[in-house]
């Protein structure tokens, strides 16, 4: 480029000249003599060959080479029971033909990764890889395979921990990181066995933080990366550049079912509040923030006064839940956790579930235009009334469901709003009158014949004894009615 800049200049130059040497042109100028100036180079750097071939090229090898080993298989077998024909589930053929008509066993296989957290075998993984399994193998990066023991496995995490016999020896491990410490931009690591080729490891960036979705009392809550995460990953590691765990490889984004550049991550903050409830020997026991509510949008901002969108505004409090006694009252909105902002109810519920039970966190709360501080004493969710757990008998449009008095405690478990009260249906045996008459988990009784049901006793008293039922309940948003007769 400077080579063309001159050749135009000197051009232009000798055009000039030409110019005033031409006849009738007049007296050229006297030319303005300048005074060159010595060439001034910038210092030169102080560059040498590589010495090494540490120095030639960036490798990841011996964080692999270290954390590899401590990245397994899950082989999980599940047999289920299907009807050979789907007229048996209409409530009339199973007059004639029993409550296990045409029945056979299908086995089903699913593939899984898992991360060995402590060196005696205990190992961390999805939920969904190992839910409904009835034999669990674990395959070490040495070929050896060992039969899993399932110590925990946790919906609303989607986080299960597992443990095999070592017969005492020690296995590697991935030491946890901290996840909130990992920035968009940082290079990670996923390791697992996509569609079950063996182990891979791919690399990749943080994409994104704090990605939510699904119901607002769950814990979902991810890291997002381009680190490419296939079927058979779940479960697997998602490393930093040194090593540590930054989450629990979970789901990918696809149309297709193969990977397209946007995996989750459970964070590894939250892994590692699930297994220290199992190390605990008291399961997975999350704190508990006592409210519900929804993201501020830019219409509800500005409704209340607030300078931008952001935080949660709470609508409904628990009485002597935890952010009731700091004062919090519905309509506040809770912009941080601790310093850390948050913006519905899933990442509220990710800051709070990532402290035990006791700790104080500290919360920047605004009512109105006036924002001030709130310091919060978390607790476990109240188990009141008791569950009362009980599987209905007799001969009933509720023979074979299991039932429970509602909680707090209880609805968290179940993911459903934490206030709700009742007696809720936990599950269905799908071979009994409640299954054929298609009662789902999570459904609210609310009456049977007219009568108000508040207590699993209730319900009992209700359905026993009568030939005709009209049961009233609640499904999601919806009230229903059924009208059976005996």
């Amino acid at each position: 480029m400077k080579t063309v800049s001159l050749a135009v200049v000197g051009a232009a130059a000798i055009a000039a000249l030409a110019f005033w040497a031409m006849p009738g042109a007049g007296a050229p100028p006297t030319p303005h003599l300048v005074t060159p100036q010595p060439l001034r180079l910038p210092p030169p750097r102080n560059e040498a060959p590589p010495s090494s071939m540490g120095q030639v090229q960036l490798t990841f090898a011996p964080v692999v080479k270290r954390i590899a080993p401590a990245v397994v298989n899950d082989y999980t077998r599940t047999v289920t029971q299907v009807q050979t024909n789907p007229f048996f589930n209409d409530p009339f053929f199973s007059q004639f033909f029993g409550n296990n008509p045409g029945m056979r066993q299908r086995v089903q296989q699913s593939l899984g990764s898992g991360v060995i957290v402590r060196a005696d075998g205990l190992i961390l993984t999805n939920n969904h890889v190992v839910d409904g399994g009835t034999d669990i193998v674990v395959a070490l990066n040495d070929k050896r395979e060992f039969k899993a023991k399932v110590l925990t496995a946790d919906p609303r995490t989607d986080l299960a921990v597992l443990k095999i016999d070592t017969k005492g020896e020690k296995l590697p491990t991935v030491p946890f990181g901290d996840s909130d410490a990992v920035q968009v931009g940082d290079l990670v690591l996923a390791v697992g066995d996509p569609f079950g080729v063996g182990q891979t490891v791919t690399m990749g960036i943080v994409s994104a933080l704090a990605r939510t979705q699904g119901a607002a009392n769950d814990y979902q809550f991810y890291i997002q990366t381009d680190a490419a995460i296939n079927p058979g990953n779940s479960g697997g590691a998602l490393v930093t550049t040194d090593g540590k765990l930054a989450g629990i490889n979970t789901a990918i984004y696809s149309r297709s079912g193969g990977n397209i550049g946007i995996g989750f991550a459970i964070p590894a903050n939250l892994a590692r509040r699930v297994v220290e409830g199992v190390e605990g020997g008291g399961g997975v026991r999350l704190s508990w923030i006592g409210a519900t509510g929804q993201p501020v949008t830019s219409a509800i901002a500005e409704s209340l006064g607030l300078g931008r969108p952001g935080g949660v505004l709470i609508k409904d409090i628990y009485p002597g839940g935890p952010l009731a006694n700091a004062g919090v009252k519905s309509g506040d909105v809770v912009l941080s956790v601790d310093g850390a902002g948050v913006d519905d109810m899933q990442s509220l519920n990710y800051r709070i579930a990532t402290h035990k039970p006791g700790d104080k966190v500290n919360l920047r709360v605004a009512s109105g235009k006036a924002v001030r501080d709130a310091a919060a004493t978390l607790a476990l969710p109240p188990e009141n009334p008791p569950r009362e757990a009980t599987v209905i008998g007799g001969r009933n449009p509720l023979t074979g469901a299991k039932v429970e008095n509602l909680s707090p405690a209880a609805a968290l478990d179940l993911q459903m709003d934490l206030l709700a009260k009742g007696v809720v249906i936990v599950s269905v045996n799908p071979n009994s009158y409640s299954g054929n008459l298609q009662f789902q988990p999570g459904d609210i009784v609310r009456s049977v014949n007219g009568v108000s049901i508040n207590r699993v006793s209730d319900l009992n008293r209700a359905v026993n004894g009568a030939n005709r039922w009209d049961i009233v309940f609640e499904r999601g948003n919806r009230r229903l009615q059924l009208s059976v007769s005996g």
